[in-house]
Protein backbone atom coordinates (compact mmCIF):
# COMPACT_ATOMS: atom_id res chain seq x y z
CA UNK A 1 0.00 0.00 0.00
CA UNK A 2 1.66 3.22 -1.24
CA UNK A 3 -0.99 5.92 -1.83
CA UNK A 4 1.50 8.63 -2.85
CA UNK A 5 3.17 8.14 -6.22
CA UNK A 6 5.48 11.17 -6.03
CA UNK A 7 5.51 14.77 -4.77
CA UNK A 8 5.10 17.59 -7.26
CA UNK A 9 6.16 20.64 -5.32
CA UNK A 10 3.65 21.04 -2.52
CA UNK A 11 1.24 18.71 -4.30
CA UNK A 12 1.26 14.97 -3.60
CA UNK A 13 0.31 12.91 -6.64
CA UNK A 14 -1.65 9.80 -5.64
CA UNK A 15 -1.26 6.42 -7.33
CA UNK A 16 -5.04 6.17 -7.48
CA UNK A 17 -5.24 9.18 -9.77
CA UNK A 18 -2.23 8.10 -11.86
CA UNK A 19 -3.65 4.62 -12.48
CA UNK A 20 -7.10 6.05 -13.17
CA UNK A 21 -5.51 8.16 -15.92
CA UNK A 22 -3.69 5.08 -17.25
CA UNK A 23 -7.02 3.24 -17.27
CA UNK A 24 -8.69 5.90 -19.42
CA UNK A 25 -5.76 6.29 -21.80
CA UNK A 26 -5.24 2.56 -22.35
CA UNK A 27 -8.96 2.08 -22.86
CA UNK A 28 -9.27 4.86 -25.42
CA UNK A 29 -6.11 3.82 -27.27
CA UNK A 30 -7.21 0.21 -27.70
CA UNK A 31 -10.75 1.29 -28.63
CA UNK A 32 -9.44 3.67 -31.31
CA UNK A 33 -7.42 0.82 -32.83
CA UNK A 34 -10.45 -1.46 -32.77
CA UNK A 35 -12.97 1.03 -34.18
CA UNK A 36 -12.23 0.81 -37.96
CA UNK A 37 -13.18 -2.87 -38.02
CA UNK A 38 -16.86 -1.91 -37.80
CA UNK A 39 -16.68 1.40 -39.66
CA UNK A 40 -16.32 3.76 -36.69
CA UNK A 41 -13.74 6.51 -37.25
CA UNK A 42 -10.92 6.39 -34.66
CA UNK A 43 -11.15 10.16 -34.15
CA UNK A 44 -14.75 9.71 -32.95
CA UNK A 45 -13.47 7.46 -30.18
CA UNK A 46 -10.99 10.17 -29.21
CA UNK A 47 -13.81 12.71 -29.20
CA UNK A 48 -16.07 10.61 -27.01
CA UNK A 49 -13.21 10.10 -24.55
CA UNK A 50 -13.72 13.41 -22.74
CA UNK A 51 -17.46 12.78 -22.45
CA UNK A 52 -16.79 9.34 -20.98
CA UNK A 53 -14.26 10.68 -18.48
CA UNK A 54 -16.66 13.33 -17.22
CA UNK A 55 -19.60 10.93 -17.08
CA UNK A 56 -17.55 8.26 -15.33
CA UNK A 57 -16.12 10.50 -12.63
CA UNK A 58 -19.42 12.28 -11.91
CA UNK A 59 -21.40 9.03 -11.80
CA UNK A 60 -18.81 7.12 -9.75
CA UNK A 61 -18.33 9.91 -7.22
CA UNK A 62 -22.04 10.70 -6.88
CA UNK A 63 -22.79 7.03 -6.23
CA UNK A 64 -20.06 6.88 -3.57
CA UNK A 65 -21.13 10.09 -1.84
CA UNK A 66 -24.76 9.00 -1.65
CA UNK A 67 -23.84 5.53 -0.39
CA UNK A 68 -21.30 6.63 2.22
CA UNK A 69 -22.67 10.05 3.15
CA UNK A 70 -23.20 9.25 6.81
CA UNK A 71 -19.81 7.56 7.33
CA UNK A 72 -17.55 9.83 5.27
CA UNK A 73 -19.16 13.17 4.46
CA UNK A 74 -21.74 14.19 7.07
CA UNK A 75 -20.23 16.99 9.14
CA UNK A 76 -17.19 17.32 6.86
CA UNK A 77 -16.28 20.40 4.78
CA UNK A 78 -18.22 20.53 1.51
CA UNK A 79 -15.08 20.32 -0.63
CA UNK A 80 -14.38 16.80 0.66
CA UNK A 81 -16.94 15.66 -1.92
CA UNK A 82 -14.49 16.59 -4.69
CA UNK A 83 -11.36 14.95 -3.22
CA UNK A 84 -11.37 12.00 -5.62
CA UNK A 85 -7.58 11.74 -5.71
CA UNK A 86 -7.78 9.85 -2.40
CA UNK A 87 -10.24 7.31 -3.78
CA UNK A 88 -13.97 7.03 -3.28
CA UNK A 89 -15.37 6.08 -6.69
CA UNK A 90 -17.98 3.36 -7.22
CA UNK A 91 -17.56 1.52 -10.52
CA UNK A 92 -21.24 0.85 -11.15
CA UNK A 93 -21.97 4.56 -10.74
CA UNK A 94 -19.19 5.30 -13.20
CA UNK A 95 -20.57 2.75 -15.67
CA UNK A 96 -24.01 4.35 -15.53
CA UNK A 97 -22.55 7.85 -15.90
CA UNK A 98 -20.34 6.82 -18.83
CA UNK A 99 -23.25 5.03 -20.53
CA UNK A 100 -25.43 8.15 -20.33
CA UNK A 101 -22.57 10.28 -21.66
CA UNK A 102 -22.04 7.86 -24.56
CA UNK A 103 -25.74 7.92 -25.43
CA UNK A 104 -25.77 11.74 -25.49
CA UNK A 105 -22.58 11.85 -27.60
CA UNK A 106 -23.91 9.35 -30.15
CA UNK A 107 -27.21 11.20 -30.45
CA UNK A 108 -25.48 14.54 -30.91
CA UNK A 109 -23.05 13.21 -33.54
CA UNK A 110 -25.52 10.82 -35.18
CA UNK A 111 -23.43 7.72 -34.52
CA UNK A 112 -24.71 4.15 -34.29
CA UNK A 113 -24.92 3.66 -30.52
CA UNK A 114 -24.43 -0.11 -30.41
CA UNK A 115 -21.48 -0.03 -32.80
CA UNK A 116 -19.74 2.48 -30.54
CA UNK A 117 -20.71 0.50 -27.43
CA UNK A 118 -19.13 -2.64 -28.91
CA UNK A 119 -15.94 -0.74 -29.71
CA UNK A 120 -15.70 0.52 -26.13
CA UNK A 121 -16.77 -2.62 -24.24
CA UNK A 122 -13.45 -4.54 -24.21
CA UNK A 123 -11.62 -1.35 -23.28
CA UNK A 124 -13.84 -0.85 -20.23
CA UNK A 125 -12.62 -4.19 -18.93
CA UNK A 126 -9.00 -3.28 -19.71
CA UNK A 127 -9.24 0.08 -17.96
CA UNK A 128 -10.76 -1.64 -14.94
CA UNK A 129 -7.60 -3.75 -14.60
CA UNK A 130 -5.53 -0.62 -13.91
CA UNK A 131 -8.27 0.97 -11.81
CA UNK A 132 -8.29 -1.93 -9.37
CA UNK A 133 -4.50 -1.80 -9.02
CA UNK A 134 -5.07 1.82 -8.03
CA UNK A 135 -7.44 0.57 -5.32
CA UNK A 136 -4.73 -1.79 -4.08
CA UNK A 137 -2.20 1.04 -3.83
CA UNK A 138 -4.80 3.19 -2.08
CA UNK A 139 -5.77 0.45 0.39
CA UNK A 140 -9.48 0.48 -0.43
CA UNK A 141 -11.84 -2.27 -1.63
CA UNK A 142 -9.90 -4.78 0.47
CA UNK A 143 -10.82 -8.37 1.23
CA UNK A 144 -11.89 -10.19 4.35
CA UNK A 145 -9.39 -11.84 6.65
CA UNK A 146 -7.81 -15.11 5.55
CA UNK A 147 -4.71 -17.23 6.14
CA UNK A 148 -4.10 -18.29 2.54
CA UNK A 149 -0.54 -18.28 1.17
CA UNK A 150 -1.39 -15.40 -1.17
CA UNK A 151 -3.01 -13.23 1.52
CA UNK A 152 -1.73 -9.65 1.57
CA UNK A 153 -0.99 -7.48 4.60
CA UNK A 154 -1.67 -3.77 4.75
CA UNK A 155 0.10 -1.57 7.35
CA UNK A 156 -0.93 -1.96 10.99
CA UNK A 157 -2.78 1.38 10.97
CA UNK A 158 -4.97 0.21 8.07
CA UNK A 159 -8.59 -0.80 8.68
CA UNK A 160 -7.51 -4.43 8.48
CA UNK A 161 -5.10 -3.98 11.39
CA UNK A 162 -2.31 -5.61 9.40
CA UNK A 163 -4.04 -8.99 9.29
CA UNK A 164 -3.80 -11.15 6.17
CA UNK A 165 -6.70 -10.51 3.80
CA UNK A 166 -7.88 -11.69 0.40
CA UNK A 167 -6.25 -9.60 -2.37
CA UNK A 168 -9.65 -8.78 -3.87
CA UNK A 169 -8.21 -5.98 -6.00
CA UNK A 170 -5.90 -8.48 -7.70
CA UNK A 171 -8.74 -10.99 -8.11
CA UNK A 172 -10.76 -8.29 -9.83
CA UNK A 173 -7.87 -7.21 -12.06
CA UNK A 174 -7.09 -10.73 -13.24
CA UNK A 175 -10.73 -11.58 -13.95
CA UNK A 176 -11.18 -8.37 -15.93
CA UNK A 177 -8.01 -9.01 -17.89
CA UNK A 178 -9.51 -12.37 -18.88
CA UNK A 179 -12.78 -10.60 -19.70
CA UNK A 180 -10.92 -8.09 -21.88
CA UNK A 181 -9.26 -10.88 -23.88
CA UNK A 182 -12.58 -12.71 -24.27
CA UNK A 183 -14.39 -9.58 -25.47
CA UNK A 184 -11.59 -8.66 -27.87
CA UNK A 185 -11.92 -12.16 -29.34
CA UNK A 186 -15.72 -11.83 -29.52
CA UNK A 187 -15.48 -8.41 -31.19
CA UNK A 188 -13.78 -9.95 -34.24
CA UNK A 189 -16.54 -12.57 -34.49
CA UNK A 190 -19.69 -10.75 -33.42
CA UNK A 191 -22.94 -11.42 -35.27
CA UNK A 192 -24.81 -8.21 -34.43
CA UNK A 193 -24.21 -4.74 -33.03
CA UNK A 194 -24.50 -4.61 -29.27
CA UNK A 195 -23.42 -8.22 -28.79
CA UNK A 196 -20.04 -7.34 -27.29
CA UNK A 197 -21.45 -4.73 -24.92
CA UNK A 198 -24.15 -7.15 -23.77
CA UNK A 199 -21.43 -9.75 -23.25
CA UNK A 200 -19.48 -7.24 -21.17
CA UNK A 201 -22.45 -6.57 -18.89
CA UNK A 202 -23.02 -10.28 -18.35
CA UNK A 203 -19.34 -11.13 -17.89
CA UNK A 204 -18.59 -8.25 -15.56
CA UNK A 205 -21.63 -8.94 -13.38
CA UNK A 206 -20.52 -12.58 -12.92
CA UNK A 207 -16.89 -11.64 -12.20
CA UNK A 208 -17.84 -8.89 -9.75
CA UNK A 209 -20.31 -11.13 -7.93
CA UNK A 210 -17.57 -13.73 -7.45
CA UNK A 211 -15.07 -11.20 -6.06
CA UNK A 212 -17.68 -9.69 -3.74
CA UNK A 213 -17.79 -13.00 -1.84
CA UNK A 214 -14.30 -12.16 -0.53
CA UNK A 215 -14.76 -8.43 0.18
CA UNK A 216 -14.25 -7.31 3.76
CA UNK A 217 -14.65 -3.52 3.60
CA UNK A 218 -18.43 -3.33 3.92
CA UNK A 219 -20.01 -2.46 7.24
CA UNK A 220 -22.94 -4.47 8.56
CA UNK A 221 -25.22 -1.55 7.68
CA UNK A 222 -24.32 -1.89 4.00
CA UNK A 223 -24.86 -5.65 3.78
CA UNK A 224 -28.09 -7.43 3.00
CA UNK A 225 -27.53 -10.76 4.67
CA UNK A 226 -24.72 -12.42 2.75
CA UNK A 227 -25.11 -9.99 -0.14
CA UNK A 228 -23.24 -6.73 -0.66
CA UNK A 229 -24.65 -3.70 -2.51
CA UNK A 230 -22.56 -4.71 -5.55
CA UNK A 231 -24.17 -8.17 -5.51
CA UNK A 232 -27.59 -6.58 -5.82
CA UNK A 233 -26.45 -4.24 -8.59
CA UNK A 234 -24.77 -7.14 -10.39
CA UNK A 235 -28.08 -8.99 -10.54
CA UNK A 236 -29.63 -6.02 -12.31
CA UNK A 237 -26.65 -5.57 -14.66
CA UNK A 238 -26.65 -9.28 -15.52
CA UNK A 239 -30.37 -9.16 -16.30
CA UNK A 240 -29.90 -6.02 -18.41
CA UNK A 241 -27.13 -7.75 -20.38
CA UNK A 242 -29.27 -10.81 -21.07
CA UNK A 243 -32.26 -8.72 -22.14
CA UNK A 244 -30.08 -6.53 -24.35
CA UNK A 245 -28.50 -9.59 -25.98
CA UNK A 246 -31.87 -11.20 -26.73
CA UNK A 247 -33.57 -8.03 -27.98
CA UNK A 248 -30.73 -6.87 -30.23
CA UNK A 249 -30.19 -10.37 -31.60
CA UNK A 250 -33.86 -10.72 -32.50
CA UNK A 251 -33.83 -7.32 -34.23
CA UNK A 252 -30.73 -8.16 -36.26
CA UNK A 253 -30.93 -11.88 -36.99
CA UNK A 254 -34.29 -12.95 -38.49
CA UNK A 255 -35.82 -16.14 -37.14
CA UNK A 256 -35.45 -19.19 -39.38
Amino acid sequence: MHPIAFPLGALKVHWYGVLLAVAFLSGLWTAARRAPRTGVAPEKISDVGLWLMIGTVIGARLFYVVTYWRESFAGQPFWEIFMIQRGGLVFYGGLIGASLACILFCRRHKLALWKVADVLAPSIALGYVFGRIGCLMNGCCFGRECSLPWAIHFPADHATGGAGVHPTQIYDSLLNLALYLALAWLYRRKKFDGQVFAGYLIGYAVARSFVEIFRGDYSVAHRHGALTPAHLLSIGIFAAGVVLFVVLRQKTIPAK
